[in-house]
């Protein structure tokens, strides 16, 4: 076999595999992908009206599957526009007796919830909504952990036609007030008081300055530990066990682009963008991903990490439409004790639980790396059938620890898409290889291509990853005054009609591919493009790095590599070590990736979901001003960064 490839599925078992049998039906084979693809990137109307009747959803599809707009071919184009369907009638069909959620948390304290039990609370809570004046189109608003009540509250809210959205309770206020204030929600669900990494988290002062700051809000409903704060006086305050009355089960079917959710981008270049998603699009584009690309099944149990501010959080959710349980994990993956770091918090769950799909990130696989803990030495992970990582690329040498140190016989499956998707553009798929540091296909109906600096799409070389036909998750707009122009001067400003997505990426002869970071995080040391993410996989591999960010800066007409490290506690850097480093860069990617300047900093700046942040750092090091520091989870560490200087650097 190819050394390339680490994992390939047995031809029986992709035929058997949901994937397998859609392309089947469709008049495809398991080893015609290609042409599979190239049918639902063309076939526009035919591609999704048979996924639709695929998943069995219960809905009214109606007549026409897709009405193509000439004039604005992405932007006009529609999808199912005589369709009537309610996102969570879909998400909770199914036997009332099978288990919908586990809930588990940190300190391995775990429940569950039937099907039957989940729609009682839904019902529930959608009267105590109803009866707080919310009506179709309102904003619901969550400052929530990932718990059994912020699902209950998301469901509620999408049942009667309302607009969720959600923060996670570690947000600051500014970011909380800068997200959620920018939509104006009549009922917020909050968490007073939250668990993370083994201490308890009082945040109520924190919620009564929310209030006074998004006087939009009429309706308090308080999830979690009781506890007391000063709220205004025009402000109705309830507990989640008591809101609502008992009701029966309904479900207001809308047209497919009614909006269901708003998610918001990072911000740190300004305000954070509030994206507008519809309903039928995230039904669409979460079971085409979960039951066809990740072959999730009635039955199976879905662990992500991840906090309900990320919109990883929402696609997790989304296997109860495949008759899946997701398990909410509440409080931090990894644990400090005193004898070291405690890395089992995610396996345990796993073993526990019976975990089929478990969701995590290459910076918590290097972690576990640097730890030396190797999960199949400690759990039963027999139940293990996908592992897959978002947030950032998975290098090649990460696939090789997986393969080894977690489970040989599974797919792992690095997926690449965005908030603005809901989804992935590259992603898994249970009927091809893993091939090392791949991802594997890009997915059904997206017409994905690199462009280079021509415009011509390419393979083999790194360009600009672009999507040329329109796809059912596409934004509806962003919210807001001016929201449809700015939404298409996000993403088609560069190409009319183009989706431009931001990222630097190759697609290979194997039909995978790589991505290799952000296109505004990209430098270009002599002129030519390269990416940040090598570098950072290099870094990974010294324990003595606890973390760091690359940027570039200009010097003499040229832009040059900056490579700031954060070291590990108690570890001093000194000249080997930074040689060492710039020698491995050198070695293992190329003299261009070599950095110039090396900096020792206390902090590296990372969004308030743990992603580095290279254009904060650019900005301030370069002396400018770094905009809506809200939403950065420690703002205070650039002021550092604008005291780097060139001739202190090692």
């Amino acid at each position: 076999m190819n050394p390339d490839i680490l994992w390939k599925p047995k031809v029986e078992s992709a035929m058997e595999t949901a994937m397998g049998r859609f392309l089947a039906a469709n008049g495809f084979g398991p080893q015609d992908y290609r042409s599979a693809h190239a049918w639902s990137v063309s076939d526009l109307g035919g591609f999704w009206s048979a996924l639709w009747d695929f998943c069995d959803l219960p809905a009214e599809k109606g007549a026409v599957a897709f009405v193509p707009d000439e004039a604005a071919w992405m932007t006009g184009a529609r999808f199912f526009p005589d369709a009537s369907l309610n996102f969570a009638e879909v998400m909770l069909r199914g036997d009332a007796d099978a288990i919908a959620i586990h809930a588990v948390d940190e300190t391995g304290s775990r429940d569950g919830m039937t099907r039957g039990a989940l729609r009682a609370e839904v019902a529930r809570v959608a009267a105590g909504l109803r009866d707080a004046g919310v009506e179709p189109g309102d904003r619901v608003g969550g400052i929530l952990p990932n718990t059994a009540d912020a699902l209950v509250a998301l469901l509620a809210t999408a049942s009667i036609g309302c607009v969720w959205t959600s923060c996670s309770p570690d947000f600051g206020t500014a970011a909380i007030v800068d997200r959620l204030g920018q939509v104006s929600p009549k009922v917020l669900f909050a968490a007073g008081r939250y668990r993370y990494a083994g201490k308890s988290h009082d945040v109520s002062d924190r919620l009564a300055e929310v209030l006074v700051r998004m006087p939009s809000v009429r309706t308090v409903v308080l999830s979690g530990p009781e506890v007391d704060f000063r709220s205004p006086a025009s402000v109705r305050i309830e507990r989640q066990p008591d809101f609502g009355r008992p009701s029966a089960e309904a479900y207001l079917r809308l047209p497919f682009d009614h909006p269901l959710y708003i998610l918001y981008t990072s911000g740190t270049t300004g305000a954070p963008k509030a994206i507008v998603h519809r309903a039928g699009g995230v039904v669409m584009q979460h079971m085409k991903e979960h039951i066809l690309h990740g072959d999730v099944r009635a039955g199976d149990r879905l662990l992500w990490y991840t906090n309900t501010a990320w919109m990883m959080y929402h696609w997790m959710v989304s296997v109860l439409g495949c008759g899946a349980a997701p398990v909410l994990y509440d409080g931090a993956p990894i644990l400090k004790t005193d004898g070291g770091l405690d890395c089992s918090c995610l396996w345990a769950a796993t073993e526990r639980l019976g975990v089929t799909h478990l969701g995590i990130s290459p910076k918590y696989l290097a972690t576990l790396e640097a730890q030396g803990y190797h999960p199949t030495e400690h759990h039963d992970l027999s139940a293990l059938r996908a592992l897959m990582s978002a947030g950032a690329p998975v290098m090649p040498a990460q696939f090789d620890w997986v393969y080894e140190h977690i489970k040989r016989d599974m797919m792992f499956a690095s997926i690449s898409g965005g908030t603005e998707i809901l989804g992935c553009f590259l992603l898994g798929s249970p009927i091809h290889p893993i091939r090392r540091g791949q991802l594997a296909v890009p997915a059904l109906g997206h017409a994905m291509a690199v462009l280079d600096d021509r415009g011509a799409p390419v393979i083999g070389r790194r360009g600009e990853l672009v999507c040329t036909e329109p796809f059912p998750s596409m934004p509806l707009t962003f919210w807001g005054e001016g929201g449809d122009q700015r939404y298409r001067d996000t993403y088609f400003s560069d190409r009319t009609e183009v989706w431009t997505h931001g990222d630097i990426a190759e697609f290979l002869a194997t039909g995978g591919g790589y991505v290799h970071g952000r296109s505004d995080s990209t430098l270009k040391p002599g002129g030519v493009r390269i990416g940040t993410s090598e570098i950072y996989a290099v870094c990974g591999t010294f324990p003595e790095i606890e973390d760091c960010v690359v940027f570039g800066a200009m010097h003499q007409a040229d832009e040059e590599v900056v490579l700031c490290i954060k070291p590990a506690g108690g570890i001093a850097v000194g000249d080997d070590l930074v040689k060492a480093i710039r020698a491995r860069i050198r070695s293992e990617i190329s003299p261009r990736h070599v950095p110039a300047r090396v900096h020792l900093v206390a902090g590296i700046p990372t969004t308030i979901n743990g992603k580095r942040v290279e254009s904060a750092a650019r900005t301030a090091c370069a002396g400018g001003q770094v905009k809506n520091l809200g939403s950065l989870q420690n703002p205070d560490c650039l002021e550092e960064y604008r005291g780097l200087r060139r001739e202190q650097a090692l």
